[in-house]
């Protein structure tokens, strides 16, 4: 690790909680819904309408409305009255609306690292939510660059590290998703530190033991810092 320039973070539930409030969002519209179907297979329902949206919607929480409202519509036959459409979009608006919570040792990390490596901000979602999330957080100041992408793969990756115009082998990717953080990384040549978060998306999820050089697994935020600070 001796050769890193950069260092990229995911966003949501790596510095701050996220996660959590879809879950509780999602019980929300369930509760509302339960008279057409019952939680746990609308569960899967509207899991199933997010995955076939993302290409077109993207991921955040509009395009997470949107397809709220379309399982409504399909679990009801098209009989979903007017009110509870409402009440869907409220739980969308209360979805942007809520605090930003830090996670622990966020910015003891931050500071830490700063001057030491360029730190950046790698995340999915849409670009006006993570923007007001960024700016609500405080964390802004810590970041050389700001990168909302619409995917997480490894065209994506290249593509963030020639803007940051460095090799692969200078770049490490810390984030709470084996999916979407590390392994894309591992795979161009970079290096990624995995930190777990104790809710994660079901569309997040492997199953893998992952054995790479460049790889690491920290179960706390704090813990990057003897590995990167050395």
């Amino acid at each position: 690790m001796t050769n890193i320039k950069v260092i990229a973070f995911d966003a949501d539930d790596t510095l701050w909680v996220n996660e959590p409030y879809f879950q509780e969002t999602e019980k929300k519209f369930c509760t509302l819904m339960e008279d057409f179907m019952p939680q746990h297979t609308l569960s899967r329902e509207l899991l199933k309408i997010e995955i076939e949206n993302l290409a077109l919607y993207g991921y955040g929480i509009k395009g997470y409305i949107l397809s709220m409202i379309e399982a409504a519509l399909k679990v009801s036959g098209n009989t979903i009255s007017v009110s509870a459409i409402e009440k869907i979009i409220g739980f969308g608006k209360e979805l942007l609306n809520e605090p930003i919570e830090l996670l622990d040792n966020v910015k003891e990390v931050l500071e830490a690292l700063k001057g030491h490596y360029r730190i950046v901000v790698a995340t999915k979602g849409d670009l006006l939510d993570q923007e007001r999330k960024l700016k609500k957080s405080g964390l802004s100041h810590y970041f050389h660059h700001i990168e909302v992408m619409s995917e997480k793969g490894e065209a994506d990756y290249r593509k963030l590290i020639r803007h940051l115009d460095i090799p692969p082998s200078e770049f490490m990717m810390i984030g709470n998703s084996l999916k979407s953080d590390v392994i894309p990384v591992l795979n161009i040549g970079g290096h990624a530190i995995h930190v777990p978060y104790h809710t994660t998306w079901a569309h997040e999820h492997v199953e893998t033991n992952l054995e790479h050089a460049n790889f690491r697994h920290v179960e706390h935020l704090e813990e990057v810092l003897p590995l990167l600070l050395k």
